[in-house]
């Protein structure tokens, strides 16, 4: 896949969902009222009370890394992709006021409509950063805990995204991500769809190709939990207007695909490590 095609494809993606979510349009429904099952329930209606509307209408996540992702107060997180920034207002909260939390996203609607939404919530322990999740602007070892919500997936660049996290972690830093993973071969023209591919599926790593890839950029303790498997039946779903024969592609991929939180942690200084940045 293109790395400069899958980018421009994947801003005029997320650019249309920005503004759908300011006018009160579903952002995860098509015009034939099929609703992806990838983006929906996500989140309790306790969990988003007191946010903007819009907030939770530009969700295209997986899950739900604020969650589970054992955010303690006084923590910096780092959302890496954060569209119109629940994840990040639901992390602010997690932190409290000495604490902070980021959001990094390269679309310019989505930044517009965050900042936006973080104006309505009166959060103020928040900065959103333009920028791609492959070349993160921030320092070295300047935040405990990266969290993300169905985009790494969405990078034609895995490995300089997971060197990047490994970077910008503290030693002892916590890598806490929902994103789809496949287990098992998938047919090649999900892999060749760029419809497929930023919808978050044709992306998808094999839950141990990702396990293995961010060993090697670093990291440590990783472990691969399922939240939600798909059935033939969501696969329709998610396989819609894409291009492919659903009727023939969508039995194949019965229970391959799955949101999963991901979870991984970088060496406390003074320990080896088998990373590009030893930490040791």
């Amino acid at each position: 896949m293109n790395n400069d095609t899958l980018k421009q494809a994947v801003q005029e993606k997320y650019g249309r969902a920005a503004e759908e979510a300011q006018t009160g349009r579903p952002s995860c429904c098509g015009s034939a009222g099929t609703c992806d099952p990838i983006t929906t329930n996500l989140y309790t209606d306790a969990e988003t009370a007191g946010l903007p509307e819009q907030a939770r209408a530009a969700s295209l996540g997986c899950g739900n890394p604020t969650a589970l992702a054992e955010l303690r107060s006084g923590e910096t997180v780092l959302d890496l992709g954060s569209g119109g920034g629940i994840d990040v207002l639901l992390s602010a909260r997690r932190v409290g006021t000495t604490g902070k939390a980021y959001g990094l996203d390269m679309t310019d609607q989505m930044l517009a409509l965050a900042r936006e939404n973080q104006r309505r919530a009166g959060v103020s322990n928040v900065e959103f950063l333009k920028g791609e999740i492959e070349n993160i602007p921030l320092p070295a070892g300047s935040v405990d805990v990266i969290v993300s919500n169905c985009v790494i997936n969405l990078s034609a660049d895995k490995d300089r995204v997971l060197r990047e996290a490994f970077r910008v972690l503290r030693p002892g830093g916590r890598f806490a991500v929902s994103d789809v993973v496949v287990r098992g071969p998938v047919p090649a023209e999900i892999r060749r769809s760029v419809e497929l591919w930023i919808g978050c599926v044709a992306g998808a790593l094999d839950e141990a190709e990702y396990q293995a890839k961010l060993a090697a950029a670093g990291f440590e303790d990783v472990t691969v939990e399922p939240v939600r498997v798909y059935d033939a039946r969501d696969a329709r779903e998610f396989l819609f207007q894409s291009g492919v024969d659903v009727d023939r592609i969508a039995p194949l991929v019965e229970g391959k695909f799955m949101s999963a939180f991901v979870r991984a942690r970088k060496p406390q200084a003074g320990r080896a490590c088998c990373g590009p940045e030893c930490c040791h």
